[in-house]
Order: structure tokens, then C-alpha cells, then sequence
């Protein structure tokens, strides 16, 4: 297979095939999703992996909330169980095709469920009690993590996969739930009793601690490979603070932005970018925390210029793999409502494996001398766990963006 690629690379890299190379323009945008026909406020919570596809929740003209997916401009509310109420949609595959969240039925109880186009909205069940949410889904839209009820009223953590829902409670004991899975859906993080957990097949539960003197510690999201875990944990002043967990490294504080409380709540594929929500002296912000670059910054403050008079980015909830879309809620002047908003923050360019800001020969040979392995990382530019010729048409066509 290598000898194919290095081989390729001489074809690929033909007149021919830089002709029809397009280059494009490193930019930046934001983009308020709007609300259901009738309705007055939206929340964004999951994105696709190039930020393609938004979903959520949005108030119908009932007042009612219901699960949203939105692409190209469109949003559509996704409806809820026969004979059901209300909806919401936290999580969403990688090439938007699966949206996962809860629904209430008929019985008026709330149900985890798994939505595609062709099959609807699938109920999946619970661990014996009445209720179960669903708050996210691995990359291919396989497996789905959340909390359940058991038999005996008990909510507990759980992994569904090929219509099978697994308590992951193995400690025994008290409330848990699960709010992140990694890419290959092997890594499932979220809180047990008190406690971050981290949670495999061959481990099983791992408690994650919490910060020096402190007390709960939630997870709430999780890198693709499942290094590296964010959330939000009790420090020794009692301040709720947004956390990053390595194995070597413990749980990190991230800080704040001059307030007393942060909450992280998802991380890029890499690691490297954590989002999430702040109190600042000016109110409550939406913030982005880079490891390269170092501290939090105040989404706000880095993309004013995107933003209206008035207008506020209150809460980042999800993060696209590569880190480049930020999706969450804010106020929006313009339309004087709350509002799902999708931050295209222009970095990494579409095609930049080695995120110098420029796509070219570098990232090329990068995507052919990983051709045909599997995994999510970098050179997956579409994140569908094997790097082929899609991955490889990604950096062609945006050939010489930013250099």
C-alpha cells in the first residue's frame, strides 16, 4: 500500500491534477442558526466535523422543545416519539447522519434515542426503569453513551451498541451518567457518586479524582483517541473550575477569565482546544482554552469583530475534531433572542494536516504515507476512521490555501 502511495504521489502531483487544485481563502464567520418557525430561542450542542450540520434544541411555535438538526441554512425540527412531547439532540456522528438525544413517548416518558434520516427517531430503550438520555455518539454513529434508569429507580451510565444498552455502573452504588465517548466509541467518560470517571472495556471504571482540595469532579468530554478528558471540578475555595486530565499530567485547572467559575465541556480530536462557558466581571462568556498558545481566552474578545453591538457568545458546547467550528448559544442583538450560533473560527484550513496554516506538498505526503490505515487522527480530514482517497481529494482541492 505505501509503494502504491509514493507512487501515486508522482501521478497526483501531474499539470493535470494541479489544474483543477482551487485555492481558498482562510476565513472566518459566524453564523446564528436562527429558531423553529414560530418559536423563540435555540441552543446549539453537537457538530459535525466540518461543521456542516448543527444540532440542538429549539422552541416550536408550542412552546414546546424539540431537537433540531440544521444544515445549509435549514432547520429541522426532528420531531419526538409517537404520540410524544418535547426533544433535545446533544450529539452528533461525524458526517452529521446521526443525531442522538432525548425524546418523550407517549407515556410522557423521557427516552434516549438514535435518529438517522432513513429510520427516524429509535427509542433505545432503557436499563429497566422509565427514563434514559442520550448525550453523545462515536464518530461513525455506532455507539452512544448516556444515563438510564435501572430497575430500581436507580440512573446509571450506560454504552449502547448493535441495539444492546451495558450499565457501566460496575462500582456499584449511586447516581451515574455518561456525557463524552471517544471516536471508535472504546472510551466513555462522566460522573459516578462524586467523582470524573474514565471508563474501558479492559479497565472498566477509573475515577479521575479531583483538583487539590476539592470535591466533585464531572467529565464531560473526551479526545478521540480518550487521553485526554475535560470537565469541571470543585477546587479547594469551593469554586467550580473547567479541568483537563492526562494520565501523566492528573487533572489541570484551566482558570477563569477574572470570575469564579468555569465549566469545560468538550475538546478537540487532538486534545489540544477545550471549550466551554465562564463567569467574567461582564457576565458569562463563552471561552476557548488552546495548549499552544496557553490560557482561556474570551471568545468574545478574539472574534469581535464578527460580532453586532450587543450580541454576546454565552456558551460554548461542542467543538469540531480538527477544532476549527465552535458551536453553543448566545444572545443575538440583531433578532433580540437567544439563539444557536456555529463559529467558524478559519483554523485549520480544510487540508492542513500538520496545522501550519498552509496546505501543501507537507500535508499531501502525510495523507499518502498514512494511506489505508485506520484511526482517527489528523490525516482523517473527514473523521470516518480509515484514510483513503477522500481524505486525499480534501487536501487536493484546497491545494495551496494559505501558502
Amino acid at each position: 500500500m505505501k509503494h502504491w502511495a509514493h507512487n501515486g504521489f508522482k501521478a497526483l502531483t501531474s499539470a493535470w491534477v494541479l489544474a483543477l487544485l482551487a485555492t481558498v481563502a482562510w476565513s472566518q464567520s459566524l453564523t446564528w442558526l436562527g429558531v423553529l418557525p414560530g418559536g423563540d430561542s435555540s441552543e446549539a450542542f453537537g457538530v459535525s466535523a466540518d461543521g456542516s450540520v448543527v444540532v440542538g434544541g429549539a422552541q416550536n411555535a408550542a412552546g414546546q422543545r424539540r431537537a433540531f438538526r440544521w444544515e445549509n441554512g435549514v432547520m429541522q425540527d426532528l420531531g419526538t416519539l409517537p404520540r410524544g412531547g418535547e426533544s433535545a439532540a446533544f450529539g452528533v456522528s461525524a458526517d452529521g447522519a446521526v443525531v442522538v438525544g432525548y425524546a418523550y413517548n407517549a407515556a410522557g416518558q423521557y427516552r434516549a434515542f438514535r435518529w438517522t434520516a432513513a429510520g427516524g427517531m429509535q427509542d433505545l430503550d432503557t436499563l429497566g426503569g422509565c427514563c434514559s438520555v442520550a448525550y453523545d455518539v462515536s464518530a461513525n454513529g455506532a455507539v452512544v453513551v448516556g444515563e438510564a434508569q435501572n430497575a430500581a429507580g436507580q440512573r446509571r451510565a450506560f454504552r449502547w451498541e448493535n441495539g444492546v444498552m451495558q450499565d457501566l455502573d460496575t462500582l456499584g452504588g449511586g447516581w451515574s451518567g455518561a456525557y463524552g465517548v471517544s471516536a471508535d466509541g472504546a472510551v466513555v467518560v462522566g460522573f459516578l457518586g462524586s467523582r470524573a470517571f474514565r471508563w474501558t472495556a479492559s479497565g472498566g471504571m477509573q475515577g479521575l479524582g479531583t483538583l487539590p482540595g476539592g470535591g466533585t469532579s464531572v467529565a464531560s468530554g473526551v479526545s478521540a483517541n480518550g487521553a485526554v478528558v475535560v470537565g469541571y471540578a470543585y477546587n479547594a475555595a469551593w469554586q467550580l473550575r473547567a479541568f483537563r486530565w492526562t494520565e501523566n499530567d492528573g487533572m489541570q485547572d484551566l482558570g477563569t477569565l477574572g470570575g469564579r467559575v468555569s465549566l469545560a465541556y468538550a475538546v478537540s480530536a487532538d486534545g489540544a482546544v477545550v471549550v466551554g462557558w465562564c463567569s467574567t466581571p461582564r457576565g458569562e462568556r463563552a471561552f476557548r482554552w488552546r495548549t499552544a498558545s496557553g490560557g482561556m481566552e474570551d471568545l468574545n474578545t478574539t472574534y469581535a469583530s464578527l460580532l453586532t453591538n450587543g450580541s454576546v457568545l454565552i456558551e460554548a458546547r461542542a467543538i469540531s475534531p480538527d477544532g476549527r467550528y465552535i458551536v453553543g448559544w448566545g444572545y443575538n442583538a440583531a433578532t433580540g433572542r437567544t439563539e444557536a450560533f456555529l463559529l467558524d473560527t478559519g483554523f485549520p484550513r480544510r487540508g492542513d494536516v500538520d496545522r501550519n496554516g498552509c496546505v501543501d506538498d507537507a500535508d499531501l505526503l502525510a495523507v499518502l504515507s498514512a494511506f489505508g490505515e485506520r484511526g482517527y487522527r489528523n490525516e482523517d480530514l473527514n473523521w470516518d476512521g480509515v484514510i483513503d482517497d477522500a481524505d486525499l481529494l480534501i487536501v487536493l482541492f484546497n491545494f495551496g490555501s494559505g501558502c
